[in-house]
């Protein structure tokens, strides 16, 4: 039987304590990684890349997207119709700001992702928009590989 953390979500498998992601992420990572921040729209070093290979958790470096999975929604954040592995990442009910969402989360060490949206028309396999903060997000070109531990700092 897995332990449960927070929210009735598994215990992530990295675990480190406020002070120490303040000292491993910047100010405006630690603020949507952490503290489920949004960056402001059409701003993301991602938005429109459409450079190949995985999209790793900038705070843990687990790989969550591949370039294969994205698609252009014109909503001003990366957008992926499905993460790269089925067990990449958690989702969690978000009713903040007075409507109803699904937050998506990195499975590994539960940091701030996006949010995840169906039903909206995209022709894409599963009619889903995962909609992910840039910030959130470390893109390794095909030829590297996306292993944790292995992300550049800022």
């Amino acid at each position: 039987m897995s332990s449960q953390g927070s929210a009735g979500l598994p215990t992530p498998k990295i675990q480190l304590s406020p002070q120490e992601w303040r000292a491993k992420l910047n100010p405006t990572e630690y603020a949507v990684l952490r503290e489920a921040g949004t960056e402001r729209a059409f701003t993301g070093e991602y938005t429109d890349t459409e450079t190949e290979g995985v999209y790793a958790c900038r705070a843990c470096g687990a790989e969550l997207f591949r370039s294969t999975e994205k698609f252009h929604s014109h909503c001003g954040w990366p957008s992926f119709f499905d993460p790269a592995d089925s067990d990449a990442v958690l989702l969690r009910s978000d009713d903040s700001l007075g409507m109803r969402r699904v937050e998506v989360l990195c499975a590994s060490c539960h940091s701030h992702l996006g949010h995840v949206f169906e039903g909206e028309g995209y022709a894409t396999p599963t009619d889903k928009r995962y909609c992910i903060n840039s910030i959130s997000l470390r893109l390794h070109p095909s030829a590297e590989a996306a292993e944790p531990g292995t992300e550049q700092q800022q």
